[in-house]
């Protein structure tokens, strides 16, 4: 089986303040996108990565990759306006022989190659749909839109869901399609495939696959490279 990963990196990111857009912000001297795209290429069961580029940022961003040694094939697409149309648009531009298909976050940079091992060797096995994911260890509660709490849910039944994620490549097209009829946007690809009755599956996540949204966790993502350096 054939296995393409799907980086959508068309955001801006504006909770990490001014400047270039998220994907291109430095991380140990190196554009996050790139740190991304080498861990999905480093994993033994990815044949080939596509990028959703920001709509006309294209040949920028191949100009990015390029210039960093990150390996295998690597493909660059238009992104559209949402994360959700970036992940279409590059499914749509996979070569036919694709049969797995993961999508991993560009703000997720330093998610060990071996999660996306993992989640492409459970589809494999039979699984539609998988996600990594880790116990959630906050209290989680729901509340109104006044913020009263209505509900403690329970902790033991939660994960906190990270990328990549993995996909048959029919599932995930069918999930794709479904949503653009209805006007769905979801917030991953998991809530696409659970729309249309697939069952998903939980494999273990990596603390290290946490993601790059504000300021600080720019901060903690350059101390976690700094130790991986001097290992």
């Amino acid at each position: 089986m054939t296995v393409a990963a799907i980086v959508p990196a068309a955001g801006r990111g504006d909770r990490l303040g001014p400047g270039a857009p998220k994907a291109m912000r430095p991380l140990g001297g190196t554009p996050m996108l790139v740190h991304a795209v080498r861990g999905m290429l480093h994993a033994r069961l990815v044949d080939l990565v596509v990028v959703a580029a920001p709509p006309g940022g294209e040949a920028e961003v191949a100009s990015v990759l390029a210039s960093h040694d990150v390996g295998k094939e690597v493909r660059v697409v238009a992104g559209g306006a949402t994360r959700q149309e970036s992940v279409r648009r590059a499914l749509e531009s996979l070569p036919p022989e694709v049969d797995i298909v993961l999508v991993h976050d560009a703000a997720r940079p330093l998610t060990p190659s071996e999660v996306a091992d993992a989640v492409v060797n459970r589809v494999r096995a039979g699984a539609d749909a998988v996600v990594p994911g880790l116990p959630v260890t906050d209290t989680i509660k729901r509340v109104d839109p006044g913020g009263v709490v209505t509900e403690t849910l329970l902790r033991a039944e939660l994960v906190a869901v990270q990328t990549p994620q993995g996909f048959t490549r029919e599932l995930l097209a069918k999930a794709h399609e479904a949503a653009v009829v209805d006007g769905f946007e979801a917030s991953d690809d998991a809530g696409l495939a659970e729309r249309v009755g697939a069952a998903v599956t939980v494999v273990p996540g990596s603390a290290e696959a946490f993601k790059v949204t504000r300021p600080a966790d720019l901060v903690f993502a350059e101390a976690l490279l700094r130790e991986r350096r001097g290992r």
